[in-house]
């Protein structure tokens, strides 16, 4: 494939068939031995076979006379605005492979916009949960080889049922936004913020053990308590899980949220860690 179809294949199959479980008609071009370019209809389904997630491909080449005839149309086009002068179809030539290469652009970017889209909360502005999942796999992967410290901050809203029950669910979205803005202020580069669904938020911390993590949380409880809310006086309570070996995602997740339950139930607002209670796990 040219770098520009494997773009597409990439930023546009994938998320697609992930999401939607099935892609049809993407156009796509590869390349022959000699090099050429040869245009094809992919179609895509992902299915289980056997309790095993497949992707099923069906390639397609499309027919030599659609090439022919658009060979033909592009070249009699040419003859005509430029038979006579040689230097002026030159110049089209140019500007046409200037255009091309502006299109080849505009779709790059607007495929990594359609890739940030499907990983990007849309009234928060932080990650999703289906990114922060990828996302704490990888960084599990890269703990087991390097035993590089991890840490993970489940976050919680306390009576958030009673904000949009006594204000609306309109003031319970601005609450939420505030929050998402407040994660991303008080995060770093590569930390990761993400709504893990409702009031609830996740945030991945690299390079952090359970002491500086600590630190973090506590921050952000002070944060989130002296922040001004058109509600009032808002607090959150924290749980914390630092990743220790034979953790997996369920695990060190499992681990976070009963940190955060404990949290909960001594009174809220408050941060917990699972090394608190780690006979308990």
């Amino acid at each position: 494939m040219s770098k520009a179809n494997q773009l597409v294949f990439h930023s546009y199959f994938y998320p697609n068939i992930k999401l939607y479980g099935h892609v049809e008609e993407l156009f796509i071009s590869l390349k022959d031995v000699s090099g050429g370019s040869v245009p094809y209809i992919l179609n895509g389904r992902s299915l289980v076979v056997e309790d095993v997630a497949v992707i099923d491909y069906v390639l397609v080449q499309m027919s030599k006379w659609m090439d022919y005839e658009q060979e033909l149309r592009s070249a009699k086009k040419q003859i005509e605005e430029a038979y006579w002068e040689k230097e002026q179809a030159l110049a089209r030539l140019g500007q046409i492979h200037t255009e091309i290469q502006q299109k080849q652009r505009e779709l790059m970017e607007l495929n990594a916009v359609l890739v940030e889209r499907s990983t990007t909360d849309k009234l928060t502005g932080l990650r999703n949960r289906r990114y922060f999942e990828e996302k704490l796999s990888g960084q599990l992967e890269l703990f087991r080889e390097t035993r590089e410290p991890l840490s993970l901050l489940m976050i919680d809203i306390d009576y958030f049922k009673r904000i949009n029950d006594t204000f609306g669910h309109q003031t319970g979205d601005y609450v939420l936004e505030m929050l998402g803005s407040l994660l991303r202020f008080h995060t770093r580069e590569k930390d990761t913020a993400a709504r893990y669904g409702g009031e609830e938020f996740v945030l991945i911390l690299p390079d952090m053990t359970a002491d500086e993590s600590r630190l973090v949380a506590e921050n952000l409880r002070q944060e989130a308590e002296h922040a001004v809310w058109d509600t009032g006086r808002l607090t959150v309570s924290i749980g914390i899980a630092t990743c220790t070996a034979g953790d997996s995602e369920k695990t060190l997740l499992h681990k976070a949220d009963t940190a955060l339950y404990a949290s909960k139930e001594g009174g809220r607002n408050r941060v917990t860690h699972c090394f608190d209670f780690a006979a308990k796990l």
